[in-house]
């Protein structure tokens, strides 16, 4: 079983290392097929992922990819929704919320790949009062989706980086991995932990895993640049989406 939590952890964040988000698409229906929880594994799922941002931060600290001002703009806007998601129980059903965001995930992989030149350089960003904003609603908006919904977001904030901050690919991604993976991850395992059980024996491997996927698949991103990091984020939305969709409707 260890081998097999090892073997989980390293494919699913190698993944979202190189798509920038997603590792629960592979990790947290893994954790519940091997017997836990649906809470335990929500859990354990968020406190792995930290390892995620710590692996991915390894290998992108060498490149100085981080933009000082829009990290603190995704921390200060997402962190609060991210606290708030995590101790608020949804209005939705929980079936509908899982459509609802199957649907959206295949949506944001369909918009990505309609649009051939999105991401593939970057752009400049005015710092205006209205457009940061904006910038900061939506990224408030999806840290509280990271708090309180089970998988996905990590790919949101990416194609919001991408799409309205002006960034490439290759630049979205290390943002997305090491501040949403190790503070927003972290704020929602630490919540999470709180309020309900975490599985201490399966951690172990799961952090190794992460840590190791992480480093792994930010090496592969800065190696092949934003076209392969482009296509993985298409093929993850449409998978991560179908996968919600098997899930709600099963």
């Amino acid at each position: 079983m260890q081998l097999g939590l090892l073997s989980v952890a390293l494919l699913a964040n190698a993944l979202s290392a190189l798509a920038g988000g997603g590792a629960g698409l592979v990790q947290l229906p893994a954790l519940i097929l091997m017997g836990l929880p649906f809470p335990v594994a929500l859990a354990t799922h968020k406190l792995a992922s930290v390892s995620l941002g710590v692996g991915a931060s390894l290998r992108h600290a060498r490149e100085s990819t981080l933009n000082a001002r829009l990290s603190a703009l995704i921390l200060l806007s997402g962190l609060p929704g991210v606290w708030l998601g995590a101790r608020a129980v949804l209005a939705l059903p929980a079936q509908l919320s899982t459509v609802l965001l199957g649907l959206l995930t295949i949506a944001l992989g369909g918009y990505s790949a309609s649009r051939p030149q999105l991401g593939a350089s970057s752009r400049e960003f005015r710092w205006t009062r209205q457009r940061v904003g904006l910038g900061a609603l939506v990224l408030f908006l999806i840290g509280f989706l990271n708090g309180s919904l089970t998988s996905g977001t990590g790919l949101f904030v990416t194609l919001w980086l991408v799409r309205w901050f002006g960034l490439d690919y290759g630049k979205a991604v290390p943002h997305t991995l090491i501040l949403v993976g190790l503070f927003w991850n972290g704020t929602g395992a630490l919540t999470l932990g709180v309020q309900g059980q975490i599985a201490w024996g399966w951690l172990p491997m799961l952090l190794l895993g992460s840590l190791a996927g992480g480093y792994l698949g930010a090496h592969l991103a800065l190696r092949q640049g934003s076209q392969l990091v482009k296509r993985a984020f298409e093929l993850l939305c449409l998978l991560m989406g179908l996968s919600l969709l098997l899930k709600a409707l099963a």
